[in-house]
């Protein structure tokens, strides 16, 4: 048995602190699924807090033959995704980065870091254009590192049509992307393209 199954068997037994170890670890991978899903910093502390609540009271019923980290990101993408489709985010408030992306305060280089942030911002007005479900598997693909199968297992669906979503939002992905600011081109070295 590993360390963190015997976590989750305690905090499945009642033990807070094991709970609170638990949330711990995660709620790093969980605030940045619900930004990049969300794209506002304080929409995505709320959904971060109602997965880690909505965890607590299911943890009873998690099968811990499946992977952790799946079935509590299944929890919050979906959160996310209910959250979208009730159209309570009108709008993205862009100014917020998700905290991995701040700029190092010792930089030398602030017009770079600027740019960087720019482009930041734009990768995320970007993904605010895909349908929340693909949204969501790009999300876990590119920045959680789940495989097509975690993909699947967390959104309910195929392989076959996760493979299929991630095709087709990488292509909307890149024609959006293509539209960017003229300022973005002329700074980018000739033939160079952003990575999804």
């Amino acid at each position: 048995m590993t360390d963190q199954t015997d976590l989750i068997i305690q905090a499945q037994q009642g033990d807070d602190t094991a709970f609170t170890i638990l949330v711990e670890k995660y709620q790093g991978p969980v605030y940045n699924l619900c930004y990049r899903m969300l794209g506002e910093d304080q929409a995505a502390e709320d959904a971060a807090q109602e997965t880690f609540l909505k965890v607590y009271q299911n943890l009873s019923r998690y099968d811990r033959e499946r992977s952790f980290a799946t079935w509590l990101l299944s929890i919050g993408a979906h959160y996310c995704i209910d959250r979208l489709r009730q159209g309570r985010f009108y709008s993205y408030s862009l100014d917020n980065e998700c905290r991995a992306d701040l700029p190092d305060p010792s930089a030398i280089d602030p017009e770079r870091e600027t740019t960087n942030r720019q482009q930041q911002e734009h990768l995320q007005n970007c993904l605010n254009y895909l349908d929340p479900i693909n949204r969501a598997a790009v999300i876990l693909c590119y920045w959680q590192d789940c495989s097509e199968k975690e993909i699947a297992n967390t959104l309910h669906l195929t392989v076959s049509a996760v493979k299929s979503r991630l095709h087709r939002s990488r292509r909307q992905l890149a024609n959006i992307w293509n539209e960017e600011p003229a300022h973005w081109r002329r700074e980018r070295k000739p033939g160079a393209s952003p990575v999804f």
